[in-house]
């Protein structure tokens, strides 16, 4: 009998005993975010009417404490559901009279708690947020109503539905999910919050406030679904730290620890959410605003804002009411829940990627011993037991983001051959066996091992 052929022996093995794809966590994560659930939660939060910082808090139909009773309710049924691996708790504090706050007020921020699974990342944390507070036109005003169904509903919104589907998996280091108050007193919660967390020496290693995402037509009737715009910070005014030195003598002024963050989010939004671009801003926020990432960004973690595209300041900051035909008011007509699910998307891609990678490598260095046109690194082994390998990343240094990479094994050390270090701006990752992929280290110089 003549041989069969090699190639014929693969065209006769049946289809079924292949094996099947193995599924893409990520991409499972994302799929489940539904603007259905956004939507109900966004028309629930307009439905008090008002949640400014100062309203009641007595009422079950009226105020910011209906409305914290219900996020902290639903929290609480997501967790229920999930086998009560979700942590919920109250962060609650008093803020003395001041700018805005006219007398102490209590303010009380909703935190749900996912722990990692993993010893060696179970410390290391991913916050997100949204502030439920609102505002009419006087900051004060506390009695009017206020429906802030974009600013910043959408943003809640988006978090609750994280929390819903990410509480139903499993994630090597932990997500916190924050629905803060006092936002729009000149952000109380998320300043407490934040600074309570570096009392504690919290290891943030990534921090994206969502605020202001529901919309998608400004002013001129001009709609944009396909972007959302990434707010993220260089080098923080008066910081003259020994490592943002060594960033600025190298050229590494775009490589600090929040422009990494967005590079990571970018790379991991645009990959699992078809049709919606990520627009990294370099700036800390738009002009004349902040968010609640600042206070993070303050005390030195890696902290971003997803933003929409288009704003129409009509219908922000605004009481509602309607002036020779012009409508204003941040009402819930004007919010594009299948856009805000979008947005929610990039949100759990990210989370997911950041979460399930190792941490970023430490002690990355860039040898500079002697003048050649190779490029020596070298780093610290990650402690997580499922790292696979490195990758060496590297950049024309007018380029924004990565364009090379070379995946070199689980090293400490490589040579990338033919590319000048003069040239290019280099960064290392951690690689797990899953190919879940760290955000990159800006190696300092060093001249000798």
């Amino acid at each position: 009998m003549r041989p069969v052929p090699a190639l014929a022996l693969l065209v006769l093995v049946p289809v079924s005993a292949q094996a099947a794809p193995k599924p893409d966590p990520i991409a499972e994560i994302a799929g489940e975010i539904s603007a259905k659930n956004i939507e109900a939660t966004v028309r629930k939060l307009v439905s008090f009417r008002t949640r400014h910082t100062l309203s009641e808090t007595t009422s079950d139909e009226r105020g910011i404490g209906a409305a914290r009773r219900w996020i902290k309710g639903e929290l609480d049924r997501y967790s229920r559901e999930a086998g009560g691996r979700l942590e919920v708790t109250l962060d609650e504090f008093i803020t003395p009279a001041g700018r805005r706050v006219p007398r102490p007020t209590p303010i009380v921020n909703v935190v749900a708690t996912l722990p990692g699974t993993q010893k060696e990342a179970r410390d290391r944390l991913y916050v997100v947020s949204g502030h439920y507070d609102s505002r009419a036109s006087d900051p004060e005003d506390a009695n009017s109503d206020a429906p802030g169904a974009n600013d910043d509903a959408s943003g809640t919104a988006a978090v609750l539905e994280l929390a819903r589907v990410m509480s139903k998996r499993s994630f090597d280091a932990t997500l916190v999910f924050l629905a803060v108050a006092g936002e729009e007193q000149a952000l109380l919660g998320s300043t407490h919050w934040a600074s309570a967390a570096a009392e504690k020496k919290l290891a943030i290693a990534g921090m994206i406030t969502n605020d202001i995402i529901g919309n998608t037509r400004d002013r001129d009737g001009h709609v944009d679904r396909t972007h959302v715009r990434l707010f993220a910070e260089g080098i923080a005014a008066g910081d003259n730290s020994p490592a943002t030195q060594a960033l600025l003598r190298t050229g590494g002024e775009n490589d600090g620890p929040t422009r990494q963050l967005a590079r990571a989010i970018k790379e991991l939004g645009e990959k699992y959410v078809a049709g919606l671009t990520v627009n990294v801003v370099y700036r800390r926020d738009r002009y004349l605003r902040s968010g609640d990432h600042a206070p993070f960004l303050d005390r030195g973690y890696p902290a971003v804002r997803l933003t929409e595209p288009v704003e129409d300041y009509r219908h922000q900051h605004e009481d509602v009411r309607n002036e020779h035909g012009v409508v204003y008011g941040d009402t819930v007509d004007l919010v594009d829940f299948a856009y805000v699910a979008q947005v929610a998307r990039v949100d759990a891609a990210a989370l997911a990627g950041l979460a399930l990678a190792p941490a970023v490598p430490t002690q990355v260095e860039l040898e500079t011993a002697r003048l050649e046109n190779h490029s020596t690194l070298r780093w610290q082994a990650n402690r997580e037991p499922d790292v696979a390998g490195y990758r060496i990343v590297w950049r024309e240094t007018t380029a924004p983001f990565w364009q090379q990479h070379a995946d070199v094994g689980k090293v400490t050390h490589f040579t990338v051959k033919g590319v000048s270090k003069d040239n290019v701006v280099f960064g290392v990752q951690a690689v797990d066996a899953g190919g879940h992929v760290s955000p990159a280290a800006y190696p300092r110089p060093a001249r000798a091992p």
